[in-house]
């Protein structure tokens, strides 16, 4: 048995694990209970689930999800739409995703791979700067792809952004709860000094000296 404050409160039975969580007005959770005896603490299971889930959704932002997005072109794509799919590419490149880039072939075209090559060997020449191969070109029926994935420094430079970013956000917001704090009252200075009141001289004897 674990209290509210993290004491030991010893091997208790269930009905004085209860009275105790009773009497602090708060739940009696299990949160051993594989060990023998299990293990259970006093705490506000309210409070206690919230927390969880706050530690959970900040886990899922810390999280990063990679994405495989496909863009696809032709043997003979227009000048105009391959510039807007290169564009697309770096995009998700940006993101930290991944990118599918395939070259669809048709009838005819089937003779002339080589075509499919080139469009692929321009778009990494493109790109390059941004991007690494991660899967070579192969060939699988109609379709010449290859996969490619965020430069490893294009990744690192992210992230220093990011946390650069999130340390900027924390010292704005201790800034702005220093700033929000009520200031300590300063001393009254007019007050007035008090003063002792006088004390009176001691009397002398009514009798003349002789």
């Amino acid at each position: 048995m674990i209290g509210s404050a993290g004491e030991q409160l010893g091997v208790l039975t269930i009905e004085q694990a209860l009275a105790k969580a009773q009497e602090e007005g708060l739940d009696l959770v299990e949160v051993s209970p594989m060990t023998k005896p299990p293990v259970c603490k006093i705490l506000d299971y309210g409070k206690f689930k919230y927390l969880e889930k706050k530690k959970q959704n900040e886990a899922k932002k810390k999280q990063v999800v990679v994405l495989l997005k496909e863009v696809k072109f032709r043997p003979r794509t227009e000048e105009h739409d391959y510039e807007t799919k290169l564009k697309k590419i770096r995009e998700f490149l940006g993101e930290s995703n991944k990118a599918k880039i395939t070259v669809m072939f048709r009838g005819r075209e089937m003779s002339h791979r080589e075509l499919g090559s080139k469009v692929l060997e321009r778009i990494m020449a493109d790109i390059k700067d941004v991007a690494v191969i991660e899967s070579v070109p192969r060939m699988e029926g109609r379709l010449l792809f290859m996969i490619v994935a965020p430069n490893p420094k294009l990744l690192q430079a992210q992230r220093s952004r990011a946390q650069a970013a999130e340390m900027a956000a924390a010292k704005a917001e201790a800034g702005a709860a220093a700033a929000a704090a009520p200031a300590a009252p300063a001393p009254d200075s007019a007050a007035p000094a008090t003063t002792p009141a006088p004390t009176e001289p001691p009397q002398g004897g009514t009798g003349a000296a002789q």
